[in-house]
């Protein structure tokens, strides 16, 4: 997949504040989120359900910049660990594929603060699935 094809930005990614930095060599996925105000739970930090779905955004990434372009995936699971509060501020994601074959992939990734604190990492398993034109 091309970084043209990665720049397209879905609503989603849209309203998370999603920038896809770079793709390295080995397929490590990088990118950034924007956690705004309207993003708070009632202790001032990014409410968890939006901190799951910045991970899944990156994790899924990181296998569509490694899938042809007929093929795309969704998420069948998605399983979350929060290890820090995360703070309203640019976030930081890496991700990585951890295994793949025809029809499936399991990816992992991680949130960080400004200051490089692991907030929270999640494991996702992914169907791989022909793309609809």
């Amino acid at each position: 997949m091309s970084r043209a094809d990665l720049e397209l930005v879905t609503q989603v990614a849209r309203l998370l504040g999603r920038e896809i930095l770079r793709v390295d060599d080995d397929g490590t996925l990088h990118a950034r989120f924007l956690a705004r105000p309207e993003f708070a739970d009632r202790h001032g930090t990014v409410q968890g359900g939006i901190v799951s779905a910045m991970l899944d955004s990156a994790v899924s990434a990181v296998l569509l910049a490694q899938l042809p372009d007929d093929l795309t995936s969704m998420t069948v699971r998605l399983e979350t660990e929060f290890l820090r509060p995360a703070p309203l501020s640019v976030l930081h994601a890496k991700a990585w594929l951890m295994t793949r074959d025809e029809r499936s992939a399991t990816t992992r990734g991680e949130l960080s603060a400004p200051d490089g604190t692991t907030v929270a990492a999640a494991t996702a398993h992914l169907r791989i699935l022909p793309r609809k034109r």
